[in-house]
């Protein structure tokens, strides 16, 4: 069996390593390339050089889009966390129903993005109306907290599962130990269980942050970015360079901020990665 593996495993390695490189390798390098040209279509390119990287930064809706995706990406990254990790705790101890609940609080995530921001939408513009409010849509402050909300419901569960699985690898003789040294349940809290749990933090923060920093088709349906493109995150500031605007000057300048984007995303999760698996503890 293993001289047959090591004889054919090319057959099996090379469809899907074709698939890889036609489907995300070649569109990812011609991308870099069309971020430098002005074009309409990939038949039509002009290389320009840099001036579409220069031209982002005199584009004031990138800069907006940046810093509020920036603290969307800080508040719900904190808020899933610390809920998702709270809700492991509870869930973790004996009580009556606790797979029911792991159930229902991670039924959420089984959503499609586009279809809870429509759902959100329509209960939250109804709550805000009964208030005598703005709706969303006329009001980048409650479009930004209805984002919040939107964001926290569906990916806390997830969260929470994976919290689950890293506390209930926790040793129980180190909780043990901890008591007979006369430890309280903060200091067995914050001392064993959660230096533990750090890889199960650097997987949970991994993914928040980047899903944050990706947020595209929730932002779509809840805001649309209104108003005036007042709640426009990254992703969708980009796609409506690329497609709402008009001149064949706007689709190099879209890919250049999705160029750019795509390194702030790369550079963020790599220090995020290395702080935390920097805090882990070995088992």
């Amino acid at each position: 069996m293993q001289k047959a593996i090591k004889k054919y495993w090319p057959v099996f390695v090379l469809p899907t390593l074709a698939a890889f490189i036609i489907g995300f390798i070649w569109p990812f390098l011609w991308g870099i390339y069309l971020s430098f040209c002005q074009f309409t279509t990939v038949q039509d390119v002009t290389f320009v050089g840099l001036s579409n990287y220069a031209k982002i930064w005199i584009d004031d809706t990138f800069t907006h889009a940046f810093f509020f995706t920036a603290a969307f990406t800080v508040v719900s990254v904190v808020l899933i966390n610390a809920f998702g990790f709270g809700l492991a705790l509870l869930l973790t101890r004996k009580l009556r129903g606790t797979n029911i609940f792991r159930t229902v609080f991670f039924m959420p995530n089984l959503i499609g993005g586009i279809v809870l921001g429509y759902i959100w939408k329509t209960l939250l513009d109804g709550v805000l109306t009964l208030l005598s409010k703005p709706l969303l849509s006329l009001d980048a402050t409650y479009g930004f907290w209805g984002l919040i909300i939107l964001m926290c419901w569906q990916q806390i569960g997830y969260m929470m599962i994976i919290y689950i699985a890293g506390l209930q690898n926790v040793p129980l003789d180190l909780i043990e130990a901890a008591r007979i040294d006369g430890a309280s349940n903060g200091q067995i809290l914050f001392r064993v269980k959660i230096p533990m749990v750090m890889p199960s933090f650097t997987i949970c923060l991994f993914l928040t942050l980047t899903n944050s920093f990706k947020l595209f088709d929730q932002n779509l349906s809840l805001t649309a970015g209104e108003p005036a493109k007042a709640s426009q995150m990254l992703a969708l500031n980009i796609y409506d360079t690329f497609y709402a605007r008009s001149g064949a000057q706007w689709k190099g300048i879209g890919q250049a901020k999705a160029v750019v984007f795509f390194l702030l995303v790369v550079v963020i999760a790599l220090v995020q990665l290395r702080f935390t698996r920097s805090k882990e503890v070995q088992q």
